[in-house]
């Protein structure tokens, strides 16, 4: 069944046409039974009005001027109502359910105005024929034409609301892709400035270490030994604290997929600074204010933030270069200032991340504290060296 009314559906025109034939059957069986003849204008009234049925949904406006030519050639010809008039009713209906507003109320009028014409063209006997009489025919014949107007209408009026509903759900679900690829891009460029911290200060510590044991192998074993063994340990973070990040990336069905160290936060600034100073690089590191737990991420934000600021300068303070890491807790916030006597690094780098892909780390700085509505403040210093100065919020009712 289902078949069949999709094939109905893909062939408006022939249902249609089907209609018409079975129309002019009946309107040929009419003017046979009313033995008034077939005259030529009786003949080409059925005609037009049959077609105006075969072809209502392929060229509606067209036929809605035909039925209006058939019906005055009726008026003019003497040619009585029948029942292929009710084709009228079905143009009307037809003009009325499309979106072509004049055809519309042009149907409309037609249909008030024909019921009066039929009924000044045939009255009814003198002797049957009264004023009430009259009106009560023509609000009689008016009800069909005004009904098939307004059902058209209707028809029209709920293909609109249906269209405005589907084009509603197309827009929402673009913009549900839309906000996706976001989150996917905001989470892609997330996970790369976390490996970024990562393998960026870690490789450097290990780079520092390996330097310094290739330097001291023949002289002092032990002070080799020692920066080998921190090597190890340095690689051992990094590679605990990768598993970390991919581990999101990936789910384990089996609920083995591993032990992943927790997040970085404020207390572990602490350890990351006796790192960077067994690395070889001296750092005053001090904490003003009383201390308190903070949202995690101002925590891995404050950890980044010095991470990779010392990181910057082991790469550009060349050497002999000092650094101070200042840790602020402010009643509404925390502060961070992390400054170096070295040479500082190139303008490009802190103005705008370089055209040379050499400036990440401070872009990464800057995208880190704006997810968390801080400030961030990085250039050299009058004196020499290099500045970072860092306010990150804390929301009420966190």
């Amino acid at each position: 069944m289902q078949r069949l009314y999709d094939f109905l559906r893909r062939h408006p025109t022939g249902v249609d046409s089907f209609w018409a034939l079975l129309l002019l059957g009946f309107s040929a069986l009419a003017t046979a039974e009313s033995g008034g003849g077939s005259t030529a204008a009786t003949v080409c009234t059925a005609l037009a009005l049959c077609l105006v049925i075969a072809l209502r949904r392929r060229a509606p406006e067209r036929m809605l001027l035909l039925a209006t030519a058939a019906g005055l050639a009726q008026l003019a010809f003497g040619v009585g109502p029948n029942i292929w008039d009710f084709a009228m009713l079905v143009i009307i209906y037809t003009v009325a359910s499309g979106n072509t507003r004049w055809a519309s109320r042009y149907a409309l009028i037609g249909g008030l105005l024909a019921p009066v014409l039929a009924t000044l063209r045939w009255p009814e006997p003198p002797e049957f024929s009264s004023l009430g009489k009259n009106i009560m025919a023509i609000v009689f014949l008016t009800v069909p034409f005004v009904l098939a107007w307004v059902l058209g209408d209707s028809v029209r009026t709920r293909r609109a609301y249906w269209a405005q509903l589907e084009e509603r759900a197309t827009r929402l679900e673009k913009e549900r892709e839309q906000q996706a690829q976001i989150a996917v891009t905001a989470e892609r460029a997330r996970i790369a400035r976390e490996l970024h911290d990562v393998v960026a200060h870690n490789v450097s510590v290990m780079v520092v270490q390996a330097d310094g044991a290739a330097y001291v192998l023949d002289a002092s074993p032990e002070q080799a030994k020692q920066a080998l063994e921190t090597i190890s340990g340095t690689g051992r973070q990094a590679l605990a604290e990768m598993r970390r990040l991919l581990g999101v990336l990936r789910t384990d069905d089996s609920g083995s997929g591993g032990e992943y160290v927790p997040q970085p936060d404020v207390e572990q600034i602490g350890d990351l600074v006796e790192q960077v100073r067994g690395a070889g690089l001296p750092v005053d590191f001090r904490v003003e204010g009383a201390p308190r737990p903070l949202p995690s991420g101002v925590e891995l934000t404050a950890y980044r933030i010095v991470q990779e600021a010392l990181t910057n300068t082991r790469k550009h303070g060349g050497p002999d270069v000092g650094a101070s890491v200042r840790l602020t807790f402010f009643d509404d916030g925390l502060g961070l200032l992390v400054e170096d006597d070295g040479r500082g690094a190139q303008h490009e780098l802190y103005e705008a991340g370089g055209t040379d892909g050499m400036g990440h780390g401070l872009i990464g700085m800057r995208e880190r504290v704006g997810m968390v509505g801080g400030t961030l403040d990085a250039g050299p210093r009058p004196g020499g060296g290099f500045r970072i100065s860092v306010l990150l919020p804390i929301k009420s009712g966190r």
